[in-house]
């Protein structure tokens, strides 16, 4: 589950790379930088400062890859508002412009194809590091984003400032060519990546996505045959299920051995136990044993909360505002019995949120709770006594192998199952018959002591004598 954030969040979810960048990268950047520097006419300006003009990169574009005038001069443009090529002044436009404009190529270091995440943190750094390099005085844009970084990673801040402290000083080591030429590549890094407003950025990623787009791609079909794979054991209609298979033999004693609390758990119930925790928490009798391991780590209040937003979430409308109340003075209030440890942007997001108390309102410390056992605990019940235990005594049911004649008995004491609505008019027969049963002189008599044992009512104060 996502909890969404107001802010745009560019570093903390995966984000689609646009496909062109595989085909501009790293082989015909590479090439590029390395010919074009060999045959174009470059001239040298600011020391060291490699400079190129708008006929230089045209040129040999039209020239590598046969193409017209126009058609080099979109690409040029492409590769400049991607990052390959920063212009020196207008650093705002990236775009090859029509005049005397002078361009650079970015380091590989900060070429998109190195696919590096565009963290907030890294940008929070770089701005208070410029903050401090040009005393407090930043353009409009940039101010914005402090201020905005400032007040959302104020918990860590003192952090941020310390590394752009160091990264300052470290760059006054350098020499004088060396440090505008890293500035000028890392400001064109950023304005690709965080760009000004009213600027079209040619890195807009689109929608969030759950899932890193980066990664190798996992068809269904590979996760079809590794969950496959995985309860192929486990499942009673594609393997033996011990002791018998009831819905062969209508013999109920697998029925009897897997109860949701029985007492002692079977061997194949306990390994699934190992496979994810949402296996674990959704088995009862799994959720007992983990129970018992999280009070001998003092720390059973997270799943005792875990089980109080999963009953409000599932549970009954017309108690919703009490049990939410309920669980926010037990769970997360100041000084509460059964205290649990959540951030507090999430402590923020649930405070807010319960004043307009809903079923899925404390979803944000539900998820964090959840992470935090699975992360933690979880992997610390596997190797804990308690598991160990559990395993050593779990049951494993020798096989029964029933005969032609067994079989056909247990096939006449078969019978179907009742309807829910009989089963309602059973229970309504029973109350009823109950009722009946009751003497009604019994109860007559019992009412009668009751009148006689209660205190007499006070008596009215006289009226006061008319007046005259």
């Amino acid at each position: 589950m996502t909890i969404r954030n107001p802010l745009r969040d560019h570093g903390q979810r995966y984000r689609p790379r646009i496909a062109c960048l595989k085909k501009v990268g790293y082989p015909f950047t590479s090439e590029m930088m390395t010919t074009a520097l060999l045959r174009l006419d470059y001239t040298y300006r600011y020391d060291r400062l490699v400079i190129l003009q708008r006929e230089d990169i045209i040129s040999w574009l039209a020239d590598r890859f046969q193409v017209d005038t126009q058609e080099a001069r979109s690409f040029g443009s492409m590769l400049v508002a991607l990052g390959y090529i920063y212009p020196l002044q207008d650093h705002k436009r990236l775009v090859i412009k029509p005049d005397a404009s002078l361009y650079r190529f970015q380091t590989p270091y900060f070429w998109p194809t190195q696919q590096w995440p565009v963290e907030d943190t890294d940008y929070a750094i770089y701005l208070a590091k410029r903050n401090i390099r040009k005393k407090g005085i930043l353009e409009l844009h940039e101010q914005e984003h402090y201020n905005r970084l400032h007040k959302w990673m104020n918990h860590k801040w003192d952090f941020i400032v310390m590394q752009a402290k160091e990264q300052y000083r470290a760059a006054k080591e350098r020499k004088k060519p060396d440090r505008v030429v890293f500035d000028c590549q890392e400001r064109a890094y950023w304005v690709v990546h965080r760009p000004p407003p009213g600027t079209v950025s040619a890195m807009d990623y689109g929608l969030d996505r759950l899932i890193d787009p980066n990664a190798d791609e996992v068809t269904g079909e590979s996760l079809l045959v590794k969950y496959c794979a995985t309860y192929n054991s486990h499942d009673p209609f594609l393997s033996k299920c011990l002791p018998s298979n009831p819905w062969l033999t209508d013999d109920v004693t697998y029925w009897t051995l897997n109860m949701p609390y029985v007492e002692m758990p079977t061997k194949m119930r306990v390994e699934r136990w190992t496979f994810s925790f949402a296996e674990l928490l959704s088995d009862p009798r799994g959720r007992n044993d983990f129970r018992l391991f999280l009070k001998k780590e003092f720390s059973g209040e997270n799943l005792a909360f875990w089980e109080s937003c999963e009953d409000l979430k599932w549970g009954e409308a017309a108690t919703m505002s009490e049990k939410a109340e309920h669980i926010y003075k037990t769970f997360l209030a100041r000084g509460a019995p059964r205290w649990i440890n959540i951030d507090g942007k999430t402590m923020e997001i649930t405070v807010k949120g319960l004043k307009h108390p809903h079923r899925y309102v404390l979803d944000a410390a539900q998820t964090h709770i959840y992470m935090l056992m699975k992360k933690d605990s979880y992997g610390r019940y596997q190797k804990s006594p308690v598991f160990k235990e559990t395993v050593k005594k779990a049951i494993c049911p020798e096989e029964h192998h029933f005969t032609d004649a067994q079989l056909e008995q247990n096939a006449k004491k078969r019978r179907p199952s009742l309807s829910p609505i009989i089963l309602r008019q059973m229970e309504q027969e029973q109350r009823a018959k109950m009722a009946a049963t009751v003497d009604i002189t019994q109860v007559m008599s019992k009412l009668s002591k009751q009148r006689k044992e209660a205190p007499p009512p006070p008596c009215p104060p006289p009226c006061p004598p008319p007046k005259k």
